[in-house]
């Protein structure tokens, strides 16, 4: 003990520490590299928020069930449905529409062509579709209807409401049925803007 407190004394009564370690010491944080993480990180959030966005309003897939829209869609075949569109702006004739009858989300999506818009009279004579007294103008050759239906009698097309066709006339439910009618706003998911499924058919819907 007494050779212990000796070699300390010789060295000035102070252990030497200066090989151990230095708890003192401060790490420098990288700055620009951490800024960096987070701008990366920013710009994947971004595109994933972009990506559902376009997805939601743009990239909802909708199965064609049924020969109602033959000629124009066939059974079977895939579209995709612009949620978009009437957020902005109000269905107008010729549009092609997608919605569930009556708002009933147990049903599949009907797609249809929008005939008259709120305030308009429509009525169907001889198998031709009159609007507001006037021969309805389509964009697509049609047959001749075999009945008019509720139709035959003029309808007035109410507020928020819209009087739809499928263009496969005389096989279609369509407003012409008291259990379709007229087809509430709220009711309509989008329009039919792109054929997407088969492939061969790849194209803009009109």
């Amino acid at each position: 003990m007494r050779y212990k407190r000796n070699q300390f004394q010789k060295r000035g009564g102070r252990k030497n520490f200066s090989g151990g370690l230095n708890f003192g010491r401060k790490k420098g944080v990288n700055t620009e590299r951490v800024k960096s993480v987070f701008l990366w990180i920013g710009e994947i959030l971004l595109t994933i928020g972009v990506a559902a966005v376009l997805v939601y309003y743009f990239g909802v897939r909708i199965p064609v069930v049924g020969q109602s829209m033959s000629g124009t869609l066939e059974n079977g075949e895939t579209i995709l449905v612009n949620r978009f569109a009437y957020q902005l702006f109000q269905p107008k004739p010729n549009d092609i529409i997608v919605f569930l009858p009556n708002g009933n989300k147990k049903s599949h999506y009907y797609i249809k062509r929008v005939i008259a818009v709120p305030g308009d009279t429509v009525q169907i004579i001889d198998g031709k579709v009159y609007v507001n007294g006037r021969e309805f103008e389509e964009e697509i050759e049609n047959p001749y209807m075999e009945n008019g239906l509720l139709a035959e009698e003029p309808i007035v097309v109410g507020e928020d409401e819209y009087f739809v066709l499928g263009d496969n006339r005389n096989n279609s439910e369509d407003s012409r049925y008291a259990n379709i009618g007229n087809v509430k706003k709220e009711h309509i998911e989008g329009k039919a803007w792109l054929l997407v499924s088969p492939l061969e058919r790849f194209g803009l819907i009109r």
